[in-house]
């Protein structure tokens, strides 16, 4: 059953492809084709360098001999929001039914039970969805494997750069997302959301040999933690601050924390943690409030100081009279 899906999702395979897929010899797999060729499925083999194994054209087999855990799965894949940021979601609805339609009844109420009981909400709490009026544009361009030229507004000077790149992938992470490109034989990360316009040309482009999609995300996480996080920040955290930490800040800072924890005799712990910009670093050890001190860097320690003083003297009277008006009993608080 293995190599009959293996064939179906393939125009052509051989032996020792399907042995390397399936972990078993090749005399394995020459004996399971001959086992489907004897049950009636039409497969046949192709010889020279670009044979291999193969179905007739237009053969399938039904949806049958699904386990429930893998009737299961297959509407947990399912990711509405995505399709329909992509334009398919009519298309992803009118699939489900038509995959809920080819289960055995007691699998198709298990299907309905799944989706009615679990649902993925990607967009982070705080936060809305990146506005992404050329995605459709874009998704069309990595499909056909057309070259595009784009207007895009980055961070650095000059801030609006125009481009031509060679579409590979498409990612979706925490409700925004993110083009991965080939510009000047060089992969490149470019937010959706900061696209100004976008023009599909009709030059088409050879996919990168071996380009992993999914690989190469990874390895762009790790590089963007390692990037940004160019200096370390040596800390003070009382018991609380430690214990509130995974609350407030991200997991690679967490992670250092923890890593480099050293107890104190008054039961604070000393940690060393990766930062970014000095005025990145003073919102986010603020966030932790009288439970830490900074001991190093002087310079941001001494920005730290300079930023309480400010506080301290807007709240001790120095401030506009809107900031010294007592707020209500029972106002509600905005985050």
């Amino acid at each position: 059953m293995s190599i009959l899906l293996l064939l179906q999702s393939r125009e052509r395979t051989t032996a020792r492809d399907l042995a390397a897929h399936l972990d078993v010899s090749e005399r394995t797999v020459y004996r399971d084709i001959q086992a489907l060729s004897a049950a009636g499925i039409p497969v046949y083999g192709e010889a020279g360098h670009e044979g291999g194994y193969r179905l007739v054209d237009g053969y399938r087999t039904r949806l049958t001999g699904l386990t429930p855990a893998e009737a299961d799965s297959l509407f947990l894949t399912g990711l509405p929001a995505v399709a329909a940021d992509l334009g398919l979601g009519q298309a992803a609805e009118h699939a489900r039914l038509k995959l809920a339609a080819a289960l055995p009844l007691d699998l198709s109420e298990r299907a309905a039970r799944l989706r009615d009981r679990f649902h993925l909400d990607a967009v982070a709490w705080y936060q809305a969805a990146d506005p992404i009026p050329h995605l459709t544009e874009v998704a069309a361009a990595v499909w056909h494997q057309r070259r595009a030229h784009m207007r895009y507004v980055r961070w650095e000077s000059p801030h609006e750069v125009s481009r031509t790149i060679e579409p590979h992938g498409l990612v979706s992470k925490g409700g925004q997302w993110y083009l991965v490109a080939r510009r000047d034989e060089q992969f490149r990360t470019y937010r959706i959301s900061r696209l100004r316009d976008v023009h599909v040309l009709d030059e088409s482009f050879d996919r990168a040999t071996g380009f992993d999609l999914a690989a190469y995300w990874q390895t762009y996480l790790n590089d963007f933690d390692a990037r940004r996080h160019q200096t370390h920040a040596v800390l003070r955290l009382s018991p609380t601050g430690l214990h509130r930490l995974p609350y407030l800040a991200e997991p690679a800072v967490v992670h250092a924390a923890h890593e480099s924890a050293t107890p104190e005799p008054d039961g604070w712990t000393r940690v060393t943690i990766p930062v970014e910009t000095d005025d990145q670093a003073v919102r986010d050890i603020l966030r932790l409030g009288p439970d830490a001190e900074v001991l190093a860097p002087v310079a941001l320690r001494a920005r730290i100081a300079d930023t309480l003083t400010a506080m301290a003297r807007r709240y001790d009277g120095g401030g506009s009279p809107a900031a010294r008006t007592p707020a209500p009993r029972n106002s509600a608080r905005q985050e």
